[in-house]
């Protein structure tokens, strides 16, 4: 690509960055800006996107980002990825066991009745989707009752266990799903990490997951949804969803014993779709497709499982259509990168389009002069 620099335009660079914050502090509340605190917890599923497309577990500087761009997602999570890349990596947690969660939030589509019951949790999956417009002029005294209802109500009702069993295991006990290989118990796949290896095709399944995990939630919404509608044929049930607490386990610097160093919000996604043929003298099972990113965000997690089971489909016999095609999928669903080379075309292009021009008027003339020439 062409480009040319510009000089002189450093006034009006600033001016722009001016009017951009004029723009943000011009209707604080009373002359007040919008606290951290409000951004993190009200707008708590918007700050969950940003910690996951932005690949930091850190809510309170999603906050940050989201107040510094003003709501626009991808910048906001692009600032977080940049401010991540400063930021030393001191040590690595070993593989952790999403059966530790926390729960706060754990349903299944595939049984009434699964071990442990199914929990609700705070979604809005149940309720019309009508504008609520006492929300206009809310008041403090509404927060505080509702906080105080909501303490007394789930005071009173029955204490959680700390965990849950996984659905997945009484179907695997069935024979249902494949079993885990004592290899896979024993020593886990390498974990690919997108943070610092670049995406060679072919690529493993640890690498798909690794990109999908902090991938754009409406670029995995929109491939997933191709493939459901019929670019495929992936029709899944979600044998477990799971939006839970993480403990995060490192370890100890004496004893290096796994020690809980905290725990970070994650949902998790597991589906499972139709039963294919198996090997000869092995039974048929379901197929099973995976997703699992930070924060609080079911849709990126059951679009990232669906195209999980498309991607392996792909994988192992040859892409049907462009959601079972991993270059296809993983080099379109980054919102940093496709923002990045959208955004780009903002940027003066003047020697490129003068070139253009001149190719162009040539053709013009040439075809001009063909016509002048041309017999009646």
């Amino acid at each position: 690509m062409g480009y040319v620099a510009i000089k002189g335009g450093a006034k009006a660079i600033e001016g722009a960055e001016m009017a951009f914050e004029a723009l943000r502090t011009a209707e604080g509340e009373q002359g007040t800006s919008i606290s951290l605190n409000a951004i993190e917890n009200q707008l708590r599923l918007l700050t969950s996107r940003i910690v996951s497309e932005g690949g930091l577990y850190h809510p309170r500087l999603a906050a940050l980002a989201i107040k510094q761009m003003q709501g626009d997602t991808l910048e906001a999570g692009f600032a977080l990825r940049a401010y991540r890349s400063t930021k030393p990596r001191l040590l690595e947690t070993p593989v952790q066991s999403t059966g530790n969660m926390r729960l706060i939030r754990r349903i299944s589509s595939a049984f009434k009745d699964i071990p442990g019951g199914q929990m609700l949790g705070p979604t809005t999956d149940y309720a019309l989707r009508l504008m609520r417009l006492e929300l206009v002029d809310e008041t403090p005294e509404v927060f505080q009752n509702m906080a105080r209802r909501f303490l007394k109500e789930h005071a009173a009702g029955d204490s959680l266990p700390d965990t849950f069993p996984k659905v997945l295991d009484s179907l695997r006990a069935e024979g249902l799903i494949p079993a885990l290989s004592a290899s896979m118990k024993n020593k886990p796949e390498q974990a690919f990490d997108i943070t610092r290896e670049p995406l060679v095709f072919p690529v493993s399944r640890s690498a798909a997951l690794a990109t999908m995990a902090r991938a754009e939630t409406g670029s995995l919404l929109a491939m997933a949804y191709s493939n459901m509608r019929g670019y495929g044929d992936i029709h899944p049930t979600i044998a477990e969803l799971r939006v839970g607490y993480l403990p995060v386990l490192l370890p100890h610097p004496v004893t290096g014993e796994p020690t809980e160093a905290g725990e970070v919000l994650i949902t998790e996604c597991e589906v499972v779709a139709m039963y294919e043929g198996a090997e000869p003298g092995e039974l048929p099972t379901f197929t099973l497709g995976y997703g699992a990113c930070l924060g609080h965000n079911e849709t990126k997690a059951i679009s990232m499982a669906i195209l999980d089971r498309a991607l392996q489909k792909g994988m192992r016999d040859g892409p049907s259509n462009p959601s079972e095609d991993p270059e296809f999928v993983l080099l379109h669903i980054d919102g940093v990168d496709s923002m990045g080379f959208a955004n780009h075309y903002k940027m003066p292009h003047y020697v490129t389009f003068q070139s253009d021009m001149d190719r162009l008027r040539a053709t013009q003339m040439k075809t001009k002069g063909d016509l002048h020439h041309a017999p009646l």
